[in-house]
């Protein structure tokens, strides 16, 4: 489970400290504190040296507070990190911030879901071993109909069944506002309500979030919308940042099934990925979309995690006359080759009639054997 972080933010202006207070507070095992001024006039700085990470509100254009941020700076030895916001920096400024070894600095104003951003950013370089936040893992589908939300939902059980014995928390996430893919293959009621949240997500709190949960019975946490299929669903990527970061802060991992046509949140979605899953099925077609997929991935340069291609429905053998076997895929494929799952369609299409995990329904089956192999080869490497 996550470790307790204290955030402690040096700052004027309480309109700012009530902003961070609201977002920061929000995130799982997080303590949030202020000291109340500018930095160099504010009293009880010695309570920052406590903290694990210190948010510094400066002006920039005076010279006192650049001095006061460098004594603080020293003070702490390099053992916090230290996000700065300020509202004017030039170039000489920025690079100065680089010399004194802040972790991050944003420009005023800051959006909350970026200032959270940073703060996990920065948790997670000073203490690379600890677990800041969720384990997200995003699928994607190559082409319609190559079984990418039923691998999400079966992944989402699969760490579910493999946690610790303290219980980690997994929540399969579905993005995809059009439909209701996951929560009707579920056969559960999607309780996320997006126009509740406000345009950017600024009314989203953990208070809320956990109202949007839907439970399933197997005990998998999905958090979904009701599908408008036919409509122009317009959600701005600050919206699909806060939703993530909020559920990131409750869940120790998330499940993302990710809509097959781009929108305008993909890339944040792949940014925020620890691992990337694009699902095909066992044609030539298939195998070739998903290549190319995986090299725009990959080419856009928004994440570091390498995309791994989860060829679904495989089979030995012949399959419909095509001659494709296991090291033509490889060969198509390449590095890019994550493994092959095996086609067992009565049993899916049984789980997805009934609404439940396919191991409910035959417990050591082959689709979750081959899954889990991936999924936790991926981990271990």
């Amino acid at each position: 489970m996550a470790t307790q972080y204290s955030i402690c933010m040096i700052s004027p202006d309480q309109g700012l400290r009530e902003a961070a207070r609201g977002a920061l507070s929000a995130a799982r095992s997080t303590v949030f504190s202020t000291i109340d001024g500018p930095i160099d006039a504010a009293s009880g700085l010695a309570a920052a040296e406590t903290a694990d990470l210190v948010i510094a509100d400066i002006d920039a254009t005076q010279r006192e507070q650049l001095i006061a941020l460098q004594k603080l700076m020293i003070r702490l030895g390099g053992r916090t990190p230290v996000v700065v916001l300020t509202e004017a920096f030039d170039d000489a400024v920025g690079r100065w911030f680089l010399q004194i070894r802040v972790s991050d600095f944003l420009r005023k104003p800051v959006r909350t879901d970026d200032l959270l951003r940073a703060c996990v950013k920065a948790l997670r370089d000073a203490r690379p071993d600890a677990e800041t936040r969720a384990r997200v893992l995003s699928f994607l589908a190559a082409s319609g109909g190559a079984g990418a939300t039923t691998l999400a939902i079966e992944a989402a059980n699969q760490i579910a069944q493999a946690g610790s014995p303290a219980g980690e928390s997994v929540c399969l996430v579905d993005l995809d506002f059009f439909g209701s893919a996951c929560a009707e293959a579920l056969d559960i009621e999607p309780r996320l309500d997006l126009s509740e949240l406000g345009e950017e997500g600024e009314r989203l709190d953990a208070q809320m979030l956990e109202v949007m949960l839907s439970k399933h019975t197997g005990g998998l946490t999905l958090l979904a919308a009701r599908g408008r299929p036919g409509e122009l669903v317009n959600v701005k990527p600050a919206l699909i940042g806060r939703l993530l970061d909020t559920a990131a802060a409750r869940f120790d991992h998330l499940i993302i099934d990710l809509p097959r046509v781009w929108t305008q949140y993909t890339d944040d979605v792949l940014a925020g990925s620890d691992r990337v899953y694009i699902v095909t099925d066992m044609t030539v077609p298939g195998l070739r979309a998903a290549r190319r997929l995986a090299e725009r991935v990959r080419d856009r340069g928004v994440t570091d995690a390498t995309p791994g291609v989860i060829v679904n429905r495989f089979q030995t053998g012949l399959l419909f006359g095509s001659g494709l076997r296991r090291a033509d895929v490889e060969r198509a494929l390449g590095a890019a080759f994550a493994g092959a799952v095996s086609n067992n369609y009565p049993l899916v299409r049984e789980a997805i009639d009934r609404g439940v995990p396919l191991e409910a329904i035959k417990p050591g089956n082959n689709v979750s054997a081959d899954l889990k192999r991936i999924l936790f080869a991926a981990q271990a490497a």
